[in-house]
């Protein structure tokens, strides 16, 4: 049996009633994604949130392609306890890249936020720290939709990474009208750091004629020493 502290519960399109949920194998340090996806009932059901323990029979594909290298057959999840918040934000910390290109191995055009398939790195998550005031959260560009902008710890600037972090997604769509969003970046600014998980999502071609490959999307948004308030999250 493996247990992993969850780090990330990734929405899907309106309309799937899917939830990837991904974490990390404290003692190896390795990110795993139970597959088959789980359903988002299943998810109240095991009653899941970042910092929940998951454990149970986890077993990698057999010739798993790049980058999607944790994806892991699950049977018999269960959820068997709940990390400290020193606890999680010990495990992203350990799990930190210096960056995006540094993180995911492979060189990225200026403006891009797509790696094509050719170059596909050897995962498709990874953990960043990131200054706190160089993080801005904003509307998208259909309603509704938000989106990430950040600079890595190496200085580089990257836009409009569509936030799939569950939990985040529904508290800012709760707090999208009038101030709200002001209000939110001038917390999340406040803090002494922040995590992020970045993500790639399944190979897909932009319409109609944009490239096509792994797109890069924000999986999981964490602060400290305060947390932006879910309904649950990785402390109480």
């Amino acid at each position: 049996m493996t247990s992993i502290i969850i780090t990330d519960l990734t929405r899907f399109a309106h309309g799937n009633p899917s939830v990837c949920v991904a974490g990390i194998e404290v003692k190896s340090g390795k990110c795993i994604r139970p597959m088959p996806y789980l359903k988002f009932e299943e998810c109240v059901e095991l009653d899941l949130f970042p910092g929940s323990i998951l454990t149970g029979d986890l077993t990698p594909f057999p010739n798993l392609k790049f980058p999607h290298t944790e994806d892991c057959r699950a049977i018999g999840l269960k959820l068997t306890g709940v990390c400290t918040s020193d606890e999680f934000r010990k495990v992203l910390e350990e799990s930190c890249a210096t960056g995006v290109e540094n993180g995911f191995g492979v060189s990225i055009p200026n403006g891009e936020r797509v790696i094509r398939e050719d170059s596909a790195p050897a995962s498709s998550i990874i953990t960043l720290r990131v200054d706190s005031k160089h993080i801005r959260i904003a509307d998208g560009y259909k309603p509704g939709s938000i989106r990430l902008d950040f600079r890595d710890s190496v200085g580089r600037e990257w836009y409009n990474f569509p936030i799939t972090d569950l939990g985040f997604f529904d508290y800012a769509q709760r707090h999208q009208k009038s101030d709200a969003m002001k209000a939110l970046n001038d917390k999340i600014s406040k803090q002494s750091e922040v995590f992020l998980r970045i993500g790639l999502a399944r190979l897909w071609k932009k319409p109609p004629d944009g490239p096509e490959g792994f797109w890069m999307q924000a999986n999981g948004i964490y602060t400290f020493p305060d947390k932006i308030r879910y309904v649950r999250s990785y402390v109480e």
